[in-house]
């Protein structure tokens, strides 16, 4: 009876790290791995992985078991191909040597994915699992610390951050209260939090020379953008005159003024959107034969998201009285007569939203028509 000790490195880190072409097969051969891998990262959980294949293997042949001990790895960069050189690598090994069954030996749960693959194409009798203990001790924690403030961007993300918070917490106890000190400082850290999270940074650093280069090749879109911006203060300069006017001067409570804001703001911002979109979607046509469904779809979803916004805010301003209905006046079309009538809050929503939904599907629609105008013109007769 023949046994496959198999070693699964899904993540490539042995490869990786020796620059040897897997799978390595042989008991000479997997110890002189050992040693590559543990001159190349003496840390790497992996060489412990290494020596259980070997100690395995050692046990199976001293109990007159004939063992072959192997190594196998994801030799691709992504998780499909990964697991798809694991399984040629074990069709080698099972070509070569013919085992009647094997054993696993990980040392993850990502490795423990690859368990399956293993089993179809020969008899698994064992998965062992190597947990590497670590040490507990005051030395340990002593030199992890070490490690820790060693590294610069670590200090500079945590410390730092960390340092501020303590310093400026007791100030603000003193001069404003617990309440305000506490609600501050959560804000400033829940902000930084955001900030770094989001890679804030990294797009601020890299924005200057994006506006440069758009500068330099002449983009539409960067005086879209200008005027998108100016249009955007109009329309919060816009809902700030409307809150500060009556009938919203004295009102109790925050849902009126700021129904009152968005109703009066949010077709010059939405305009804006349209502007910076079309200037996008005309950069876009300029630089490429083909425009993409995204930007063909992004001026009509956000007018159709600006008239819905506006109709959910006129329906509250007018439920409450803040804003006049709207009046459809006499119609006369040959002999059918349509009265003078007043919309309904409901009524002036629904309208609003029909619309929206119209929009949208116009979009849709031309997007669709584009599309496949463009598809057949790639295709040759």
């Amino acid at each position: 009876m023949s046994t496959l000790v198999v070693c699964v490195d899904r993540n490539d880190d042995i490869g990786r790290k020796t620059g040897l072409t897997m799978p390595v097969a042989g008991w000479e051969a997997v110890r002189s791995l050992v040693t590559e891998v543990g001159l190349a990262d003496p840390e790497d959980s992996s060489v412990n992985c290494l020596l259980e294949s070997l100690r395995v293997a050692r046990d199976l042949r001293d109990g007159d078991e004939e063992t072959v001990v192997a190594v196998i790895s994801g030799t691709a960069e992504t998780r499909v191909g990964a697991d798809r050189a694991v399984a040629a690598q074990m069709d080698q090994l099972v070509e070569e040597y013919d085992p009647d069954s094997a054993v696993v030996v990980i040392d993850s749960a990502e490795d423990e994915r690859l368990v399956p693959i293993v089993e179809s194409r020969v008899q698994v009798d064992a998965v062992d699992r190597v947990v590497v203990r670590q040490a507990r001790d005051i030395e340990s924690t002593y030199y992890l610390l070490k490690q820790f403030l060693a590294d610069e961007e670590l200090r500079q993300t945590v410390l730092v951050p960390t340092g501020i918070a303590l310093i400026a917490f007791p100030i603000l106890l003193i001069l404003t209260g617990p309440a305000i000190a506490t609600s501050a400082i959560t804000t400033v850290i829940g902000l930084f939090v955001l900030y770094k999270g989001l890679a804030i940074g990294d797009y601020l650093r890299d924005l200057p020379a994006q506006a440069r280069d758009a500068l330099y090749s002449g983009r539409v879109s960067i005086v879209t953008y200008v005027v998108g911006a100016g249009l955007s203060l109009i329309g919060v300069f816009a809902g700030a005159l409307k809150v500060s006017s009556p009938p919203f001067t004295g009102t109790e409570g925050y849902l009126m003024p700021v129904m009152g804001f968005v109703y009066e703001g949010v077709p010059w911002i939405a305009v804006a959107a349209l502007a910076a979109s079309t200037g996008r979607l005309l950069d876009e046509a300029i630089r490429n034969e083909r425009v993409r469904n995204s930007y063909l779809n992004l001026p009509f979803g956000v007018l159709a998201v600006g008239l819905v916004v506006r109709g959910f805010s006129a329906y509250f301003l007018q439920s409450q009285g803040f804003v006049a209905p709207v009046v459809v006046p006499h119609v006369e079309i040959g002999q059918t007569s349509l009265p003078k009538f007043a919309l309904e809050p409901g009524a002036r929503l629904a309208v609003y939203v029909v619309l929206g939904v119209f929009v949208s599907l116009v979009g849709v629609r031309i997007t669709s028509y584009v599309s496949d105008t463009t598809f057949e013109e790639e295709i040759p007769e």
